[in-house]
């Protein structure tokens, strides 16, 4: 059965920093695209952030790059999203998913962030 549980959210000042993290179990997640996904209220789902295994491709949505870093360590079966400079529009439910930009075998629980002064 495959399992995503994000961590790492929570209440950070605009300008702060936070990283999630997405631990990922029942299936070979070294050989498997994974993204990051958010939703802000009211909001329907965008994408954020894709890491391509094999070829270490990341790629990033223009709204967060250059501030957000996708990274997984496949020892641990895990993915992070290393979030910078968090504005007040990043305050989302950010869910981990197994997939690409356009396609999700499953996703996670997700995970609160509110950026807020």
């Amino acid at each position: 059965e495959v399992q995503l549980v994000e961590s790492g959210g929570g209440l950070v000042q605009p300008g702060g920093s936070l990283r999630l993290s997405c631990a990922a179990s029942g299936f070979t997640f070294s050989s498997r695209t994974m993204s990051w996904v958010r939703q802000a209220p009211g909001k329907g789902l965008e994408w954020v952030s894709t890491s391509v295994p094999g070829s270490s491709s990341t790629t990033y949505a223009d709204s967060v790059k250059g501030r957000f870093t996708i990274s997984r360590d496949n020892a641990k079966n895990t993915l992070y999203l290393q979030m910078n400079s968090l504005k007040p529009e990043d305050t989302a439910v950010y869910y981990c998913i197994l997939g690409g930009r356009f396609y999700s075998d499953a996703r996670g629980q997700g995970t609160q962030v509110t950026v807020s002064s």
